[in-house]
């Protein structure tokens, strides 16, 4: 996605440049339609410049401050001596996520989707999360929930999420359930403490599918080191579980997992588990 409108000094922008002359260089800005900028010789670099090639190249790809705007004269100053290092790399990430974003809009919505439209979905993601890219990021974390504030239609929320959650590669996701456990025995303390440490991957494997005891063993053998997961009392019979992964995807399938392991051991014995995503605030 190109912005129509035009940036705003002191903003950082992506430019190409695609012409070079004495006096300064020519980039094409690569998040704005057809808006090209101008770097003065005395912006591209600190000190002296003998010859400005020194210094970039035609195809280059460059980040740069913008000084001033008219849009009379349809003129942009730019600077690239006063970007940073880390203002660069900051920058140039950014615009490659959206980038990404772009893309993801196209697999949610096809390839023929009409500008007006994603315009509209585009402003719903500026307007809520500051970016695209972060949109689809809290829609693969939080699902449908991360949209409820937006405009988006029913069926633009399910595309988003599910374009998201099988495209989004987040750092670190932490998700969180919670199973009610209970055991009607005079033996349910003891129920419980195995159902909770089969929770947590670890103890007496959970009951088979015939009902029969399981074997004893790690049953943590499926749970990887990169995932973390962590089984705490909420309140009588309300227990949470929180998991922390590489993604959305693996760190839901533990959540469940880890809750079908809890719910397995006292059904063996009796009892019953329930699992949810909310927390029963009914029961405080």
């Amino acid at each position: 996605m190109k912005y129509s409108g035009w940036p705003d000094p002191g903003e950082l922008v992506v430019g190409r440049i695609d012409e070079i002359e004495d006096f300064g260089v020519f980039a094409d800005l690569q998040e704005y339609e057809d808006k090209r900028g101008l770097c003065h010789i005395s912006e591209v670099a600190s000190g002296w410049i003998k010859n400005v090639r020194d210094h970039v190249s035609e195809g280059q790809t460059v980040v740069a401050k913008v000084l001033e705007v008219d849009e009379d004269s349809q003129q942009i100053d730019l600077s690239i001596k006063d970007v940073n290092d880390h203002q660069r790399k900051e920058k140039i990430q950014e615009w490659k996520n959206e980038q990404k974003a772009d893309n993801w809009m196209e697999l949610a919505f096809g390839e023929d989707i009409e500008d007006e439209t994603y315009t509209a979905i585009a402003n719903e993601f500026l307007a809520e999360f500051g970016s695209m890219y972060d949109g689809f990021e809290q829609a693969a974390i939080h699902g449908q929930e991360a949209l409820e504030d937006t405009d988006l239609s029913e069926e633009e929320v399910e595309r988003i999420v599910e374009t998201a959650r099988e495209n989004v590669s987040v750092p670190y996701v932490t998700v969180t359930g919670y199973v009610d456990l209970s055991v009607p025995t005079a033996e349910g303390v003891d129920v419980i403490k195995e159902a909770l440490e089969a929770a947590e991957g670890n103890g007496a494997s959970p009951a088979s599918a015939d009902g029969a005891s399981g074997t004893s063993g790690d049953s943590s053998a499926g749970i990887p080191e990169e995932v973390e997961l962590e089984v705490t009392y909420v309140g009588s019979p309300e227990y949470r579980i929180r998991v922390r992964a590489p993604d959305y995807k693996t760190a839901e399938s533990h959540l469940e997992e880890s809750a079908d392991r809890a719910s397995a051991v006292v059904a063996n014995h009796g009892g019953t588990g329930e699992y949810h995503r909310e927390r029963n605030t009914d029961q405080e």
